[in-house]
């Protein structure tokens, strides 16, 4: 892990864990209920995981939180400011792309705010959210191939895109330069199931 992203790794795994007991769950019952293994689950609540956006976001989903509630203070300001260079980083790519969480608000209805770069060939590949999941996204820099559900979609700067996102989706850089692009993620409804009680065996 990058000396960097140990403390991001560290509050995740405290929130994570902050999260799991105010539900009065054991470690078993959150990794059934975000399908991950109960290894990754001790892991992440250490902090020796640097976990993939998919594992966080199937945490998040089934503690009923949104994605930013497991990156940011637990303290929900009615304004809150995140500076330049001090986004959670939350995918890095083998060639130097970054995925950075900048901004998001809280559940029910988590609206996500992410500023991404992908190198000349770099792909980072989604998981379809959960249902209802809509994604903007508008290229700043470059060109940008999405691929939504098999279908690729050609953008160049300054052209946007609105896909669903409860589907398998893509992005790629298939060109010789950098390419950069805002994404705005609404995922409705999040906790709407799992607000008390224990996760579903």
């Amino acid at each position: 892990m990058e000396t960097e992203a140990e403390p991001l790794a560290r509050a995740i795994g405290t929130r994570v864990k902050q999260e799991r007991k105010n539900r009065e769950w054991t470690l078993d019952q959150l990794a059934a209920a975000a399908g991950v293994s109960r290894r990754m689950l001790v892991n992440v609540e250490q902090g020796a995981a640097n976990p993939s956006v998919g594992t966080l976001l199937r945490l998040s989903d089934a503690l009923g939180v949104g994605l930013p509630s497991l990156v940011e203070p637990p303290a929900s300001p009615a304004v809150r400011t995140t500076r330049h260079g001090d986004g959670a980083v939350l995918w890095t790519g083998d060639l130097g792309g970054q995925g950075v969480l900048v901004a998001g608000t809280e559940p029910p209805n988590v609206v996500e705010l992410w500023d991404w770069t992908l190198a000349p060939g770099e792909r980072h590949t989604s998981e379809a959210h959960a249902g209802g999941t809509r994604e903007l996204l508008h290229v700043q820099e470059g060109a940008l191939t999405v691929d939504v559900d098999g279908e690729l979609h050609e953008l160049g700067t300054g052209d946007a895109l609105t896909f669903h996102g409860d589907v398998a989706h893509a992005y790629l850089n298939r060109n010789g330069v950098r390419t950069r692009f805002s994404l705005t993620v609404f995922e409705p409804g999040v906790g709407a199931a799992r607000r008390t009680g224990t996760p579903d065996a």
